[in-house]
């Protein structure tokens, strides 16, 4: 059975910083490509950053970029993303996803296979 399970979010000041993790069991890691995503209510799933099986490649959404990086340990079989000068507007439930293959630029919440439950992020102004 695929777990895929968030931990590290919460409530932060704007300016401030949290890091996210995914930690990923009954599947083999290093074999799928990566990915956060985010969602807010009654707003569809975006994409925020993605990296490829061994971590050579990562990918972000331009609304993150330079402010979060997407890492992963695949000894530990778990994903990071650390998140530094965050906005009001980074106030998201945050997904871990786990794909097959490799995302295409940009992200696409249908090519995942499995999804963690998610971790709220909030930030105040």
């Amino acid at each position: 059975q695929v777990q895929l399970v968030e931990s590290g979010g919460g409530l932060v000041q704007a300016g401030g910083s949290l890091r996210l993790s995914c930690a990923a069991s009954g599947l083999t890691f290093s074999r799928y490509a990566m990915g956060w995503f985010r969602q807010a209510p009654g707003k569809e799933r975006e994409f925020v950053a993605a990296i490829s099986w061994r971590g050579a490649n990562t990918d972000y959404a331009d609304s993150v970029k330079g402010r979060f990086t997407i890492s992963r340990d695949n000894a530990k079989n778990t994903m990071y993303l650390q998140m530094n000068s965050l906005k009001p507007e980074d106030t998201d439930v945050y997904y871990c996803a786990a794909a097959r293959t490799n995302w295409s630029p940009g992200g696409h919440p249908p090519e995942a296979d499995y999804w963690g439950q998610g971790t709220q992020v909030t930030v105040s102004s």
